[in-house]
């Protein structure tokens, strides 16, 4: 299948036809385009401010309690402890540590964590068992453990995990407990970002005594900060000294990257203390889709709108593509036969209609659907289908009210053009007129398009005959690529089936 790729991103082909161009941005032996030494081989590292005790906990406490479930079930059934049963729980261990979530030591109660939770860990769980068995099955090891055993353990553990998950919360608490207590901070910067800082170290429990707020402002702008908390009016000179009087170990800065000149002085002066400085940009400030911090050789960088779809997460999405549409196509080839032979017999025209979209990265793609009307327009101009649309035959009335029209878009999936999940791809046309009038439009375009979205499963399926009806839909295909996880994707193929069924905006 030929592709072309959107108009606005046809030079970057040229830009970078010449992989050698890049070498030539900065002289022969150079490495970089800063020249000067002192940041050249400067290097930024990624670590956590977490103690080691509780980088652990959260880290192996839900792998060891499957360990711990599988004993559980061997003395139930009144198995010995030989040693493929440590074999076993040793292997289960190191994959569940791989696969699962770090727990979510957070002081923090609420039912739609609890389902978060469970559904996550449901999935993971099963991710390790499917693992567990094709090991099982390839090394021939399927005789060795009871099978009743087994069933036990793969439907006991979610159970645990999820009991192991609601007890985050006093697990938080003791470890707050075992806290250094000297361990003491401060936040430079009275504003949204710093009081956010604290509203959430207050939450971990486990960043020590929080000794309030230093600001540079006068006090009578800072009436959305208790006059207890801080201290407003200071100098770099001030702060330094507090520090240095009260044994301050941490300094979170949360001033504006516009006062460089202030935050410069303020290093300056504290390079005459022992405390550790920490600087917290205001990102915040920006409407962040899929925010990350990364690490381009050492130097970091901040994600403000990126693709969901990066590194095991795309594999993970793409591999459950891959299995639904193979399940689909096995079970629904009868259905494929029995509609294309109906458009055939009930009106003159090609069974499949092609029609180009855009798809990951704005590259154009030709989706499949089954003929529905007696026209199959892909030009410049396309009228949307109306309710009562004579241009619709009363076979694809049928197909379109039961959305079999779109069956033949799991050979996109197949492709890898689509997925079953993810925005709905408009035609060329709707794009290029809806992109000028809806701010964010093209983001969309950061992950595959899918069969069915999140928008369709809220109320916004079929046509979008205003601007307003577009934006609406627009806003939940970012929500959803700000909030992307397989749970999701799970949840919103559930909510299509009864979308199908009763939305009566099916046409």
């Amino acid at each position: 299948m030929s592709e072309s790729r959107m108009p606005d991103r046809a030079g970057q082909e040229e830009l970078f036809s010449d992989s050698s161009s890049v070498g030539r941005l900065w002289p022969a032996g150079q490495t970089s385009l800063l020249s000067n030494d002192s940041n050249q081989h400067k290097t930024v590292r990624f670590g956590s401010l977490e103690a080691p005790h509780v980088t652990v906990t959260k880290q192996s406490l839900l792998p060891g309690v499957v360990v711990l479930t599988l004993a559980t079930s061997m003395l139930l059934f009144r198995q010995p402890f030989a040693s493929e049963f440590y074999a076993l729980g040793l292997v289960a261990f190191l994959i569940a540590a791989q696969i699962f979530s770090p727990l979510e030591l957070r002081r923090v109660e609420g039912a739609a964590r609890l389902r978060q939770a469970l559904m996550r860990q449901l999935l993971e769980w099963s991710c390790v068992v499917a693992v567990l068995v094709f090991l099982s099955l390839a090394f021939k090891l399927n005789h060795v453990f009871p099978r009743e055993l087994l069933v036990c353990w793969f439907l006991s553990t979610p159970v645990a995990l999820f009991l192991a998950d609601t007890l985050s919360i006093p697990i938080a608490k003791r470890l707050a407990v075992d806290r250094p207590l000297g361990r003491r901070f401060v936040i430079i910067g009275a504003n949204d970002v710093g009081l956010e800082l604290a509203r959430r170290t207050e939450q971990s429990g486990e960043f020590g005594k929080f000794f309030g707020f230093f600001d540079y402002r006068h006090p009578e702008r800072l009436t959305h900060v208790a006059s207890e908390q801080v201290t407003a009016s200071c100098k770099a000179a001030d702060f330094a000294n507090f520090v240095r009087q009260n044994a301050i170990d941490r300094v979170y800065i949360a001033l504006p990257m516009s006062t460089a000149a202030r935050i410069q002085e303020l290093l300056h002066e504290l390079r005459d203390t022992t405390a550790s400085i920490y600087f917290v940009p205001n990102l915040f400030a920006f409407d962040l889709v899929q925010a990350r911090c990364v690490e381009i050789n050492g130097m970091p960088a901040f994600s403000i709108c990126d693709s969901p779809m990066q590194g095991m997460s795309a594999l993970w999405k793409h591999a459950l593509d891959l299995t639904l549409a193979a399940v689909a196509l096995a079970l629904l080839w009868p259905v494929f036969v029995a509609v294309m032979i109906a458009i055939k017999v009930s009106s003159p025209g090609p069974v499949l209609f092609k029609q180009r979209r855009y798809g990951l990265n704005g590259e154009e793609i030709l989706v499949y659907k089954f003929r529905s009307m007696t026209v199959w327009e892909d030009g410049p101009v396309i009228a949307q289908a109306t309710r009562q649309d004579r241009r619709i035959t009363p076979v694809g009335a049928f197909l379109r009210r039961t959305s079999l029209d779109e069956l033949p878009q799991i050979l996109n999936v197949l492709e890898g053009k689509m997925s079953f999940v993810g925005p709905r791809p408009h035609a060329v046309a709707h794009n290029e007129e809806y992109r000028k009038l809806i701010s964010g439009y093209m983001i969309r375009h950061k992950v595959r398009p899918g069969i069915t979205g999140w928008a369709q499963v809220n109320g916004l399926r079929g046509e979008t005959s205003t601007v307003e009806q577009m934006h609406a839909r627009v806003q939940y295909d970012l929500d959803y690529l700000k909030n992307w996880s397989l749970g999701l994707d799970l949840r919103i193929l559930l909510r299509t089936a009864w979308t199908v069924l009763r939305d009566p905006k099916a046409y």
